[in-house]
């Protein structure tokens, strides 16, 4: 006998509001008290585009895309109908011993976007992506370490946490594959590390998501030259900063570099199903998928699903059909601009730095004494306190939701969906504005709640 219709709406509406209570007593308990104590448990109820909205029709500009998945914003209907379209074509999906035709034009269709590579491996993370490149350069090479940069962030499962370069991640989940760090821009650190013999690979982030710090102008060329004098791989991990989040498809692009192996993932599901790719030079998956015996020595058990690649075909058709690269080009060049030009206005705020939509505001020490008693206090008690000071009334009074762009950083990182327009802009910087306006007043209610971060930074040490 078939089972009943399952009602997800009448679901929701019934148990939606215990969302932070079954989050608690089954998922991570530490989420819904973390969000309780910066006032960002909200009950959103819908969204579209780059905006959320609550029960009462509230609207919520979205600064975060998911961490940039939502490249497209939210519910692009293109990507939308193309994934009802595909579950009503009830294909034979991963019948394991056929070849679906999705995955191949899926393939062509993101190689056309980076004509140096040549081949694509599908999964269904960003970091299934990273450890499908670890793999493949391990065994190419014939050598076992792999080297990355101090402060990047490549994924946390075992082999991705390897290459993680934040010690408060790996802390307590060793031992971890070969590795070893290297300062980002530092061609001496790399070649000394080259000439031990044992090296696989370097993996890098273009722009790294922490901080939102890029690579020298020039040394990732530089970079890959080393390495292949020394029979070692260069990775690019555009898992962030891939698919048109930088201004040009992959931010590797702008530096004029063919790397071996690249990784993407987040955006390029569109918003809808989640999806991995691993792209690559030919002679390495060649290497890899040496015989018929090897036919799967690599794979996924969901890779390749027919979700997942219409989605993802679907979110390259609009790329194409709506410019978006082109859009996040010139309103990221827009945005920095304007925020670019409130710096010798605030004494406050630092700098302003990052390339396309991927844009990181940094603060630093005042020079007046009021305020630097403040910060002072702050820093002492933990680092980054201020810029979750500027975060939380960004979200209570002008309901924009950012972030902190990593632990212990004085940094507001930005990775908005790609489709925002100038009015977008205008509201954020309009909000921002009255933030440091208030925060430079050195007193209110910013530094009533800095003070409240202050003592429970204290009584958690």
């Amino acid at each position: 006998m078939p089972a009943d219709r399952l009602d997800l709406a009448a679901l929701i509406a019934e148990r939606g509001q215990e969302r932070y209570e079954l989050y608690a007593r089954y998922l991570n308990p530490q989420l819904p008290r973390m969000l309780h104590t910066l006032g960002f448990d909200r009950y959103y109820e819908r969204a579209e585009g780059p905006y959320f909205y609550d029960a009462e029709g509230n609207e919520y500009l979205d600064m975060l895309a998911g961490f940039g998945i939502f490249a497209l914003g939210r519910h692009h209907p293109v990507v939308r109908e193309a994934v009802q379209q595909v579950m009503d074509l009830d294909l034979p999906d991963l019948t394991r011993f056929d070849c679906s035709p999705l995955p191949g034009l899926l393939a062509e269709q993101l190689l056309s976007f980076a004509p140096e590579l040549d081949r694509v491996f599908f999964g269904n993370s960003g970091t299934e992506a990273v450890e499908t490149a670890l793999k493949f350069a391990r065994y190419a090479t014939g050598r076992p370490r792999v080297l990355y940069c101090e402060h990047a962030f490549h994924g946390l499962t075992t082999g991705s946490l390897s290459v993680n370069g934040e010690s408060g991640f790996r802390r307590g989940f060793d031992p971890l594959l070969p590795d070893t760090a290297i300062p980002l821009g530092d061609l001496g650190a790399l070649a000394r590390e080259l000439k031990k013999g044992d090296v696989a690979a370097l993996i890098v982030e273009p722009i790294q998501g922490k901080g939102v710090h890029a690579a020298p102008p020039g040394w990732l060329l530089a970079a890959r030259q080393l390495l292949h004098e020394h029979r070692a791989l260069l990775i690019c991990d555009e898992v962030q900063t891939g698919i048109g989040r930088t201004g040009s498809f992959f931010a590797y692009q702008e530096e004029g570099v063919e790397p071996d192996l690249v990784c993407a993932a987040k955006a390029l599901s569109g918003g809808y199903v989640p999806i991995g790719a691993t792209l690559g030079k030919g002679w390495i998956f060649e290497k890899v998928y040496s015989s018929m015996d090897r036919v799967l020595v690599h794979s996924a058990s969901f890779g390749s699903n027919a979700q997942a690649m219409a989605a993802a075909l679907a979110t390259l058709h609009v790329m194409r059909e709506e410019k978006v690269v082109e859009n996040s080009r010139r309103i990221g060049e827009l945005f920095r601009e304007r925020l670019a030009a409130l710096v010798d206005r605030y004494e406050l705020l630092a700098e302003v730095r990052g390339r396309g939509l991927m844009i990181g505001i940094e603060f630093g020490r005042p020079r007046s004494l009021k305020l630097r008693t403040g910060w002072t206090a702050l820093q002492a008690a933990r680092k980054g306190l201020f810029a979750q000071m500027v975060v939380v009334p960004l979200l209570h009074r002008h309901r924009i939701l950012t972030q902190v762009s990593g632990d212990h950083l004085e940094v507001i990182k930005l990775i908005p969906p790609l489709i925002i327009t100038e009015r977008e802009v205008d509201r954020f910087v309009t909000a921002f504005t009255e933030v440091m306006d208030e925060a430079h007043r050195g007193s209110g209610l910013m530094w009533d709640f800095g003070r409240t971060l202050v003592k429970q930074a204290v009584g958690n040490r």
